[in-house]
């Protein structure tokens, strides 16, 4: 059974002609006057497949209704259930009308529509299926077109509505959609057909979900009355400039999460409240941020202007000066050319991937010695253009991402707390142990994707990475094991290279072992020495699949075995 328009469709008229069907055919020395229709008493039966029994009072569900019914109308009456026993036998039902009636939700059985398998359209409006003492609504995924104001009005206990993904357009929310129900604090009509933010919404509201729509402008005072909403989401709409006003937000003294990204916003909104903690910009227009439209926002900790084009002279010095407390910042695809000059001091995350960065100087990032993570991944850096002392004053730095870059040697003067280093997809040629030295504090470091050999890797190299756990050196040049690897490490991942052999004495430097991957390399049947991982009592899993033979993996006595060592 389909139902198109659950709890809310209003049937605009009379229901459509669907032609006559199963006419009687007299007998032999009858009348060819047709019998009359049988049709419950008051009501009328303009057609064998139609009943209207509207407006007559009626406190009792009708008998002597047709089997061969398949409109039925009963709304503007005083029907307080449906009898399951009188709803089953009408099994060709089409479409059935009960608005404005007294029907609650007990006088409705659990299989009250089993039975009509054929039913499309039905109308349960003005009644009292959603009771007073209902909390959450959940009405989502749908095909709901309108809402009636009894339908969540006058309910004062409620505290939550969920309408998403269904067909809403402004015309289907009349005004006094949630009158008397002033509790309301979470409402979701997000992916629906709204052109711009209803009015009349309910004040208590927290949290206010309308994504997905087709809004394109804030009304002058739709959000004045929402003075304790938390959370606004109005991302993936056509909300433009001209679209929203410095009051648009300027009255929601208690909003800490705004998202508009995946609009049409040429600039940062005007009149941001000061708790809003998090600020969602992404995929928007905007060119340039002005330090006047971030005045007002100076307790904002998260922002996010990924894949705007705000290219060189977007973010000029000091646009983000009034941001004081800020602590992360995404500037994903921006077509940036340099870290941006002047950043907030206390800025803890800093996530530039996929620019035009081409060089950093000795003093690019001395105003945030605080940080914390630092992506430059997948820009233009090159070794000679990476200043010695640029990391220098990054004591904190924990999370260093360098990846998709043109580097050929490590970057010098790394700092010594980093515990996660990501240089793969470089054109790294060889590893020294002096840029290394001092990262007693690494844990995981990627070199995958680069032009390592192991004759590249100085003696050495390993030895200061004391507490490195897991290391990448897949799909480099490597044509055997590299030695004297760090004693801390648990995952090794070897794959793509050229390795053709492990020696019995391949990780005697490595006895913490749990996870190796030695895929797609040269190996063959015998080309892992029987002893080489009898050391290894925490060896968990070994990867050999993709070698041109099977490889044969003892794994020791005391480990579950677990190697993955399929063949080609």
């Amino acid at each position: 059974m389909r139902l198109s328009l659950l709890l809310l469709l209003l049937l605009p008229g009379p229901p459509p002609a669907l032609g006559m069907e199963d006419a009687a055919f007299p007998h032999p020395g009858e009348s060819s006057q047709p019998p009359p229709r049988a049709c419950p008493l008051r009501c009328s039966c303009p057609r064998d497949d139609t009943v209207d029994c509207d407006g007559l009072d009626l406190q009792v569900f009708p008998d002597n209704i047709t089997r061969a019914a398949q409109h039925l109308s009963l709304q503007n009456n005083q029907l307080q259930e449906l009898p399951y026993n009188e709803l089953s036998r009408l099994s060709g039902l089409r479409t059935l009308n009960l608005h404005n009636n007294l029907i609650s939700s007990e006088g409705l059985p659990d299989e009250a529509f089993e039975s009509l398998t054929q039913l499309q359209h039905i109308s349960v409006a003005q009644n009292k299926f959603l009771p007073r003492s209902l909390r959450v609504a959940d009405l989502a995924a749908n095909q709901m077109t309108e809402i009636f104001p009894l339908t969540f009005g006058e309910k004062p206990a409620l505290r939550a509505v969920y309408l998403h993904n269904n067909q809403l357009g402004n015309t289907g929310l009349p005004p006094d959609a949630f009158r008397g129900s002033a509790a309301v604090a979470t409402l979701s009509l997000s992916s629906n057909r709204l052109r711009y933010v209803p009015p009349s919404l309910p004040p208590a509201l927290e949290r206010l979900h309308l994504q997905n729509n087709l809004i394109s402008k804030v009304p002058r005072g739709a959000l004045s009355r929402q003075t304790h909403l938390r959370e606004l989401h109005l991302q993936h709409n056509q909300l433009t400039d001209s679209g929203l006003d410095a009051t648009t937000f300027s009255k929601l003294h208690c909003l800490e999460y705004l998202d508009l990204s995946h609009n049409q916003l040429a600039a940062v909104p005007a009149g941001l409240p000061h708790t809003l903690a998090v600020l969602h910009l992404g995929r928007n227009r905007i060119r340039q941020v002005e330090a006047a439209r971030l005045r007002g926002a100076r307790g904002l900790r998260y922002l996010l202007l990924q894949h705007n084009p705000l290219g060189a002279a977007g973010l000029p010095a000091g646009a983000l000066r009034p941001l004081r407390d800020l602590h992360t910042l995404h500037l994903y695809g921006n077509g940036l050319d340099r870290v941006p000059p002047a950043l907030p001091r206390r800025l803890r995350a800093l996530v530039l991937p996929h620019n035009r960065v081409a060089m950093l100087g000795a003093r690019d990032l001395a105003a945030t010695p605080g940080l914390t993570e630092l992506n430059l991944a997948y820009n233009r850096l090159a070794s000679a253009h990476v200043h010695p002392r640029a990391f220098r004053r990054l004591r904190a730095l924990r999370s260093l991402d360098l990846a998709g870059n043109q580097l050929t040697r490590l970057p010098a003067g790394l700092p010594a707390g980093l515990h996660t280093l990501r240089l793969q997809r470089n054109q790294l040629r060889a590893l020294e142990p002096e840029p290394l030295a001092g990262l007693d504090q690494l844990r995981d470091l990627s070199l995958a994707h680069n032009q390592l050999r192991v004759g590249d890797i100085g003696p050495g190299t390993w030895h200061e990475l004391q507490a490195l756990q897991v290391l990448d050196l897949s799909h480099n040049q490597l044509s055997f094991m590299p030695p004297d690897l760090p004693e801390a490490l648990e995952e090794l991942h070897l794959q793509g290279n050229r390795i053709s052999y492990v020696g019995p004495e391949a990780f005697l430097s490595t006895p913490r072992l749990r996870a190796l991957f030695l895929r797609a390399n040269r190996l063959h049947m015998t080309s892992i020495a029987p002893e080489a991982f009898l050391g290894l009592p925490h060896l968990r899993v070994v990867d050999t699949a993709g070698n041109p033979e099977q490889v044969l993996v003892r794994l020791p006595p005391t480990a579950p075995r677990r190697p993955r060592a399929e063949g080609p």
